[in-house]
């Protein structure tokens, strides 16, 4: 069976774990904490990067910067993880969400300032499959309205809009290193922080509530509780994971897009022939290969195509489920506006393998399977 998603390993993992353990410190904000912080900072300018034990966390760190109160609104497109949604709804805000746009699967820019009230606090863009929201529109729409932009770039490490790193241009930046993304630690994530003002509450938060992150810098005698909080701190063994990773991460990159180029240039007769839909990546973006998919006619012929894949030892998988329509989404949320995009293009959507290191024969495998089904539903193809 071809696996559609192998976790990353590069091979100077286990160098780095056991550096953890021969130095006796194995929890949270060691040296490779620091280091994984340092590289996040460097690539992408943010003023301050704190690794958290997920992306959801980190989001749960955002929604507690941004002051979200009971009866607050926060705006963000449906067709998304629910811990998106979660880290907002914990602190008692209702979610407003608005359509997405069918080309890159990303929130619509053009229906935001609809949706805005009274009580609306944040936008919540998603950068889906790694590739940018349109942040000029946002941005200068939360400007205008006095709202705070938490970006939930969990699969966009790597990836840019207009030459800036994604996560980086919000407010507030969120990334996963889960197993399923680009770079892992397990399970992990990180918090971008653009504005200084937050950094001194950020680390406390993340310290259980207390000001220990002072005390180890000296600033003050002792440490002590001063706010509410929780552990956000990841081991220094997944950090030493992470660390393998990211010192190579323009080797995983070019591996993975190397993977996403193939696809595309081997799918793309297909979509030429209306057979299918493949990614759409606009002029301002350059994404980092998080995931290639393809969208079929229905999904009818989507859940046929799962079959006949895994009937040839290939794995693939649909994504969410729109938030809107479960039953949390119900009870915490609604939709703004029609729902023209988000349920029937995730209906749609098909995504294909895709890891570093998948092997030629494999990926061609895949490619040829596609083709194969199609012809079998049109022999002249």
């Amino acid at each position: 069976m071809i696996s559609f998603n192998v976790p990353p390993y590069y091979g100077n993992e286990e160098i780095y774990i056991h550096e953890v353990i021969q130095n006796h410190k194995i929890c949270g904000d060691g040296q490779f904490t620091k280091r994984c912080n340092n590289w996040i900072e460097e690539k992408t300018g943010t003023s301050k990067a704190l690794l958290t034990t997920s992306c959801t966390s980190a989001l749960e760190m955002a929604a507690l910067l941004c002051d979200i109160k009971p009866e607050d609104e926060v705006i963000m497109s449906s067709y998304t993880f629910v811990s998106t949604a979660n880290a907002f709804v914990l602190r008692g805000a209702k979610i407003v969400f608005v359509d997405i746009r069918p080309d890159t699967m990303n929130i619509n820019e053009k229906l935001i300032e609809n949706a805005i009230t009274a009580k609306t606090r944040a936008i919540v863009p998603m950068h889906y499959a790694g590739i940018s929201c349109e942040m000029d529109v946002i941005l200068d729409i939360a400007k205008r309205y006095h709202l705070l932009v938490v970006e939930d770039a969990a699969q966009g490490v790597m990836s840019t809009y207009q030459g800036k790193a994604l996560g980086a241009m919000g407010d507030f930046g969120c990334y996963s290193f889960h197993e399923t993304k680009n770079y892992s630690m397990g399970e992990g994530g990180a918090l971008l922080i653009q504005n200084q003002d937050y950094v001194e509450r950020a680390e406390i938060l993340r310290e259980k509530g207390t000001n220990r992150s002072q005390f180890w810098r000296g600033q003050v005698d002792k440490y002590t509780w001063v706010d509410l909080g929780s552990s956000f701190l990841p081991s220094e063994l997944n950090a030493a994971y992470l660390f393998g990773q990211l010192s190579k991460a323009d080797e995983i990159n070019e591996n993975r897009l190397k993977s996403w180029n193939f696809y595309y240039e081997k799918l793309y007769p297909l979509y030429e022939q209306r057979k299918i839909q493949i990614p759409f990546i606009p002029k301002d973006c350059v994404h980092n290969a998080h995931m290639f998919y393809i969208k079929t006619s229905d999904i009818t012929e989507r859940d046929a195509l799962i079959r006949y894949m895994k009937e040839h030892e290939i794995e693939t998988v649909f994504h969410y489920i729109p938030l809107h329509s479960a039953k949390a989404g119900l009870r915490f949320g609604r939709f703004n506006g029609d729902d023209v995009y988000t349920t029937k293009e995730s209906e749609r959507l098909l995504r294909l393998p895709l890891y570093y290191g998948l092997q030629s024969e494999d990926i061609n495998k895949v490619v040829e399977s596609i083709w194969q089904f199609y012809r079998n539903r049109n022999p002249i193809l």
